[in-house]
């Protein structure tokens, strides 16, 4: 395909674009010393002008705006997540929801234990299992509950609480665990 000139207010608009345009360099590539292109500003256009917009056959036009993604409802224990039925989390909250698999972290260290909660939530998302248990313990000594504190902020993680649909303990009295509400894949 052949080039082809620029018209005068093509020129313009392509110089409004890349006026704030940095190259990138690797770190590793050697500085070389590159002709700087002269790059006049465009002029400022009068004010009359300003108030009327420019039609030609080919205006340019902007994109729509794209909405970044709603993000997800703060995950917090004991309470209904929006969207959920009213008959699971009556089940969930009571206890009376099957348990597909438990997973106890008593006796690890914290970055163990968040290793293990990972690759058991990866596990569950394979075998499409909808209520997990894991057990925390209440703690004691001196990083007393440790697990149990930070378990709530590893499942908000992005990675982690798009498989989350509610976190409630399962028993009133007890909090050294919890039952996880994990969402399913329709088959």
């Amino acid at each position: 395909m052949a080039k082809r000139d620029l018209r005068e207010d093509e020129a313009t608009l392509w110089r409004m674009v890349v006026r704030d345009i940095k190259p990138l360099r690797s770190p590793r590539a050697p500085r070389r010393a590159a002709p700087a292109a002269k790059i006049e500003p465009p002029a400022p256009m009068p004010e009359a002008a300003r108030s009327v917009p420019v039609v030609t056959r080919r205006s340019f036009v902007p994109a729509p705006s794209v909405k970044p993604a709603p993000r997800p409802v703060e995950l917090s224990v004991g309470v209904r997540a929006p969207g959920l039925d009213d008959t699971s989390w009556k089940r969930l909250s009571r206890g009376k929801m099957k348990v597909d698999a438990r997973l106890d972290l008593h006796g690890y260290v914290v970055q163990e234990a968040f290793e293990r909660l990972y690759d058991f939530m990866q596990r569950a998302r394979v075998r499409n299992w909808r209520c997990v248990e894991v057990v925390t313990g209440l703690g004691s000594g001196q990083t007393s509950g440790l697990i149990r504190r930070e378990l709530p902020l590893w499942l908000q993680r992005g990675d982690l609480r798009s498989m989350v649909l509610a976190v409630v303990h399962p028993h009133e009295a007890n909090h050294g665990s919890v039952r996880i509400l994990l969402k399913t894949r329709r088959r």
